[in-house]
């Protein structure tokens, strides 16, 4: 199953859950209208939130298992950060050229966060060769282990938004599914495969 948009609007938390090992159970997928099966090939509109969608994508390669571990990646570093990527910015094609050029958010130093285990499998979710990002299972294990560091670093973001101000998101970012065509036409043409 591949999702096709995958992004925090789409992640749906009950407060009222259990936990298998330290996976709560209260986390659900919505928004399955775009998804489809692995290997279907029908590339000619791409939809989604543009920072959350890998660049593969955007040059018009079709939607991968790999291209949302790459949206995965982003889900986590709002987790992290409390801030969604790229919120400083306009979300046009100097953005979708950014992003298949390998710029990803910058990432804020988190004391709590110790282990950098975290930040590692993040950036290994939005590496721009998707033969090198992480599979399911994999991701699983290691976020198995990182539940406390996980629960600290939550209590720290929390602890520092009381006491800084909230940055301010550019009007012409925007966070909802949409046709990014118009902005990702002729990408290609500066990468070579």
């Amino acid at each position: 199953m591949v999702h096709h948009d995958f992004h925090i609007g789409n992640i749906l938390i009950n407060n009222n859950y259990e936990y298998i090992g330290n996976i709560p159970l209260g986390i659900h997928i919505s928004d399955m209208g775009l998804c489809g099966e692995i290997g279907d090939k029908n590339k000619t509109k791409i939809y989604g939130v543009m920072p959350y969608v890998a660049p593969e994508v955007l040059r018009g390669k079709p939607y991968t298992q790999a291209a949302d571990i790459y949206s995965f990646g982003m889900i986590m570093y709002y987790i992290i950060t409390g801030r969604q990527p790229f919120e400083n910015c306009a979300h046009d094609g100097l953005l979708a050229l950014d992003i298949c050029r390998g710029i990803r958010p910058e990432i804020p130093e988190i004391p709590e966060l110790k282990s950098n285990q975290y930040i590692g499998l993040m950036k290994k979710c939005w590496d721009s060769d998707p033969d090198n990002r992480p599979n399911v299972e994999s991701i699983f294990i290691i976020l198995s282990g990182l539940r406390n560091d996980i629960e600290k670093a939550e209590k720290y973001l929390f602890k520092y938004k009381e006491n800084k101000q909230l940055t301010t998101t550019h009007p012409q970012a925007i966070y909802s599914s949409r046709l990014l065509n118009p902005y990702t036409e002729g990408l290609s043409t500066y990468f070579t495969e």
